[in-house]
């Protein structure tokens, strides 16, 4: 009864709160090398929260298995155009984006199997870890309508997709399972992220931490949830998404769990997930605009 009523509370929370939309596209890259941490999970319902939110959002599915392209309900057998199209043949990036069915906000350049033999061909390609920075920035400026969101979710490893991906990116999100080994490897993919901010993207950074796979009836669960808020105390979101049957199987239904189970506990996670996250940038761009009038009424 307790956790009915809890849910009920957050759901009437959310239905009175509204997300800011930012004034400018944010570009995150999902990642993780660690494999099963609710990567593609975590980018499609992210994604598809904030299009319900009113958001216009383009997702990028940078790994070759597929999986976003096919929990957004998106064409990606092998003869459709293809992210690997934009990064190997130079296809502009509107020709391969598609409008996903959830929502008319929400769109998805596909992967397809050809992506499997990206990381061997980008190797001879000129500007080679550029290569999708440009396609998308070609895209933002060209847009009739301006995104509001952009995700790349990227393979389980730092190879040059991912590499793409931090350099096309300005933010990076990074889904941790609340279990043992949640922090094992990490230590790798933030000095891949200072490699990339010192050489090739100097703006990027880690904004956000989401702890998934939650299970709050655990002491483990807890245990980690501290630690990760130790080690990184403004990254890490209020929020963790649950352990919960309906997240696992929306996909299998070509859907996110926000249009699978729209009032499940999944569902509102996420949707709080999205709104912390878009609310954050709110309030430090109007910090740091009301930090910025002062100085300018000292010059004059």
């Amino acid at each position: 009864m307790r956790e009915i009523l809890d849910l009920t509370h957050r759901r009437k929370n959310l239905a009175q709160s509204t997300v800011p939309l930012p004034e400018k596209t944010r570009i995150f890259t999902v990642s993780n090398q660690k494999g099963g941490v609710g990567k593609t999970t975590t980018t499609v319902n992210v994604a598809a929260a904030l299009a319900k939110s009113g958001a216009r959002v383009l997702v990028i599915d940078l790994d070759p298995q597929g999986n976003a392209s096919t929990a957004l309900g998106v064409d990606h057998h092998a003869e459709v155009p293809s992210i690997y199209d934009v990064l190997i043949d130079d296809f502009p990036l509107a020709d391969v984006v598609q409008k996903s069915p959830e929502f008319d906000t929400l769109y998805c350049a596909p992967s397809t199997i050809h992506l499997a033999g990206a990381e061997i061909e980008l190797v001879s390609q000129v500007a080679r870890e550029h290569r999708l920075r440009t396609a998308l920035e070609q895209f933002v400026s060209e847009a009739e309508t301006p995104f509001h969101y952009v995700f790349i979710d990227c393979p389980p490893s730092l190879g040059l997709l991912t590499i793409n991906a931090f350099v096309a990116a300005k933010e990076v999100l990074i889904p941790i399972q609340a279990e043992y080994y949640a922090l094992e490897g990490l230590s790798q993919l933030l000095n891949s992220i200072h490699m990339i901010q010192k050489h090739l993207n100097p703006p990027l950074r880690l904004s956000t931490i989401l702890l998934t796979m939650y299970d709050g009836r655990t002491n483990l669960a807890h245990q980690v949830a501290d630690d990760v808020r130790a080690h990184f105390p403004v990254e890490v979101l209020k929020t963790v998404i649950p352990r919960a049957v309906r997240i696992s199987e929306a996909p299998s239904f070509g859907q996110t769990v926000i249009s699978h189970d729209p009032s499940g506990v999944g569902s509102i996670s996420y949707l709080e997930a999205a709104a912390e996250i878009a609310n954050r940038h709110a309030e430090s761009a109007e910090t740091q605009h009301s930090t910025a009038t002062p100085l300018e009424g000292a010059t004059k």
